[in-house]
Formats: C-alpha cells, structure tokens, sequence
C-alpha cells in the first residue's frame, strides 16, 4: 500500500481550501528536531504542503539538533524575538516551556478555525498539552514503547499464540514463563532491554508504576503514600528479569536493537519509531517474521508510558505576529495533522483521531495492533522538571542502571531517588 500517496490524494482540495485567505505568499519559519526516518518523512511532508499551497503559505523548514540544545536554542531565541512562528515540541517539555514564558497559547478560536477540538485526540494526549486549563500545542503524535518479537523464536519455543502474537502477556508471573520458556528452548536473550540506559528505562519502570496505579510527582511532592513501593515494585520486577538471565544486562540502545534484529534477543521493549528499522530490513529480506504489540501487563491494569511529538507557537519578545502569519501558522498545524497518515509509517501513533479511525490506517501493521494503547497511556508529570532530557531522567537514571543489572537493591535505590527529587 502506498501511504504516501493516500497521504497526498487530498492536496489539491486542501491547497484550494486555502486560496484567498491570505493576499501575499506568507513564510511560515519552522524548527524541528527530526532526524533519521522521521526527518526523512516530515520533509517530504513539508515538501507536499508547499506543493499544495504554492503562492499562498511556505514553510521554511530547518532542523536542529535533538534533546537539550534544541530547547535551550528555542529558549534563547524567543527572549530575543528570534524564534521560528511554529515548532516541534516534546509534550513532556512544555510545563517547563510554558513556566519560562517562551509559548504562545493556543485559543479555542486557533483551534476552530484548524478545525479541531479536543475530541479529535485521546483524552490523555489532549491533557498533556494543557497546563492550568490552557492549551500550549496540538499534538502530531503519540509514540510509546512496545514490545517487539520473533515469531519464529516464539513459536519455536512455544509460546505463540494462534493470533500470531505472544502468549503470557497478562500477568507478571505469565509473561516471566514466557521469557524462561525462551531461555528454556536455547534462546540467549529472551528480552532486550535498554538496561545501560536509565534514561531511556524511565519509560519501562513509569509504565509498570502506572500498572499498580502509582504516580512519580502528587501535589508537587514526588514518590508520596505508596508510590514508593510501586516504583520499587516496578525496580525489583526488571532486577529479577535480569538477575534469572531473562533480560540482557548493561545493554546500550544499539546494542539492544542489534541483538533483537540478529535474532539473540527473541523480544524487545523499544520505541515505537523502530518499526521503520524493522520494515526496512524486512523488505530487504533481512528479517525474520515480526510483529510489535503492547508491553505486557505485568501488574493491575494496562498502562504504558508515551510522550507526544507536537506543534507549538513561540512567544517571541517584541515581536508580535500578525493576523495573516498566524492564520498561515494554524493552517501549517491543521494540514499535517489531518495528512498523518504518511507520518505514522515512522511507527508513530497519530494523534488526530481521523486519520487512527480510517481504513488506510487499520490496514497498517503493526501500527494498528498496538494503537489500542492510546487508552491506557501515562505521560510524565506536569512539572518544569520533566520531560525529555530533564533533570528527573537524570536523578533517577543514576539509579536505574545499577538496580536494573542486579547490583543495588529496589528499596535502597528508592530511597535515594526520593530524597533526590524532593531536594530538587
């Protein structure tokens, strides 16, 4: 099936749409932080806009580095009345954006006039963008880890279930037969994880917390009531994975791929924006059968941790846009969104509900079967100090390598995590 050209059949329609909305061309400045497959398709994205809105909006499009320096850039810039009029953003990020005063709210008539509301998303995803009853950005997507697997180590071992997908995935004490059924059968490493990473396992050790019902931050306190014992649930779960030889140990996030794509590891909890890896090996006929579906629930309930790629308005100082520009701005956001279909094939979740809810979508693999997810998700809190690259990830990485690999205990390292967050 060919996504990118679904996703372009409309652009005549929506180019004329915009005809006579504005006199002149406007020049819509844009930053993002895209790289690899997804800036491969957000360009291409970007080249379909301009082709559909020639004479009328241009998107001028430059990408930055990921992470810490492209907030810090955007930070800088907007004190200056230099930032861009439209820019990725990490909903993770934005209590920490909107507290330094660097983002324009989007108001209920920007969203009329995109035409969207907030039913057109998860009510998750719409919250993560809200700070104090305010909208500070439009989701693209969503993209959470899943558990990615062989369904010929599986079924050699087996634990494939009829459906094609892997058994055991209901309960701590089933998934964990699952991984020794594995080991049993002469697999090396059942599961692969990030485990020299704490960073990158927050995601895994939030997403069991969520499963008992636990929180990291209550009423600007973190790790209050229980949620101590739910993140050292959580810790202990992972150390006795690793500690049985369930799990690969001190595993960095190539490593980790590379063990799971040579066949070593017969399961792997990554991001969702390795599904591109896998299709493309696949095509080459490099890759075994495969599939990627929800963590299991190892605890209570369903629950996995995401964070949202999305698109926010710079408040630049001194600088205020005018009526034409933000009505290019808004058009920008409107049409990607509504033409996600072509971004999702980076393995990433949409976030417009029209685009999850078409034919074309459903038809997509394995982006359908773990799109159930969208109602079971945990963001981070909504604190300056989340999100990615900030200082949470960074105390409680600290202690997460260490637990994870066997060589500090769950209780202790809980401890030092909460008095850690709470002095900062």
């Amino acid at each position: 099936m060919n996504f990118h050209r679904l996703a372009t059949t409309a652009l005549v329609a929506a180019g004329s749409l915009w005809v006579g909305a504005v006199q002149a061309e406007e020049t819509v400045v844009w930053w993002d932080f895209l790289g690899g497959g997804d800036g491969v398709r957000m360009k291409q994205m970007i080249t379909d806009f301009n082709a559909a809105h020639a004479g009328n909006v241009k998107i001028d499009a430059t990408t930055l580095e990921w992470g810490t320096p492209f907030y810090a850039k955007v930070q800088t810039s907007a004190a200056v009345g230099e930032a861009p009029d439209v820019m990725t953003y990490h909903a993770s990020r934005i209590p920490l954006a909107v507290s330094q005063g660097i983002l324009d709210e989007i108001t209920a008539d920007d969203l009329a006039k995109m035409g969207v509301s907030s039913s057109d998303f998860a009510s998750a995803t719409w919250d993560a963008v809200t700070v104090d009853g305010k909208q500070y950005a439009v989701p693209l997507d969503t993209h959470p880890i899943v558990l990615y697997y062989n369904r010929d180590l599986l079924k050699k071992a087996g634990v494939l279930g009829d459906d094609g997908r892997p058994k055991g995935m209901g309960s701590r004490d089933e998934f964990t037969a699952t991984l020794q059924a594995l080991k049993d059968a002469g697999v090396e490493f059942p599961l692969g994880s990030v485990t020299a990473d704490g960073n990158f396992m927050f995601r895994t050790v939030y997403s069991l917390m969520c499963q008992q019902g636990g929180e990291l931050m209550t009423n600007g306190k973190f790790l209050t009531g229980d949620n101590g014992d739910k993140l050292k649930n959580a810790l202990a779960v992972l150390q006795d994975w690793t500690k049985a030889g369930l799990q690969s140990t001190y595993t960095d996030y190539p490593a980790t791929v590379a063990l799971f794509t040579s066949g070593k590891a017969a399961m792997m909890i990554n991001g969702v924006w390795e599904v591109p890896t896998m299709t493309d090996l696949a095509k080459q006929g490099k890759l075994f059968d495969w599939g990627a579906v929800e963590i299991p629930v190892v605890f209570d309930k369903p629950c996995t941790y995401a964070d949202s790629h999305t698109f926010a308005i710079p408040k630049n100082q001194g600088k205020e846009m005018s009526a034409e520009k933000r009505a290019a701005v808004l058009e920008v956001i409107s049409w990607i969104d509504k033409h996600s279909l072509f971004w999702a094939t980076a393995g990433h979740i949409p976030a417009y509900k029209p685009v999850t809810d078409s034919a074309e979508y459903k038809a997509m693999e394995p982006n359908a079967t773990y799109s159930t997810l969208t109602s079971n998700l945990i963001f981070d809190p909504k604190s300056p100090l989340a999100g990615i690259a900030g200082p949470i990830f960074d105390v409680m990485s600290n202690h997460f390598v260490p637990t994870l690999n066997g060589e500090m205990d769950p209780a202790d390292a809980v401890t030092s995590i909460t008095e850690e967050l709470n002095n900062m």
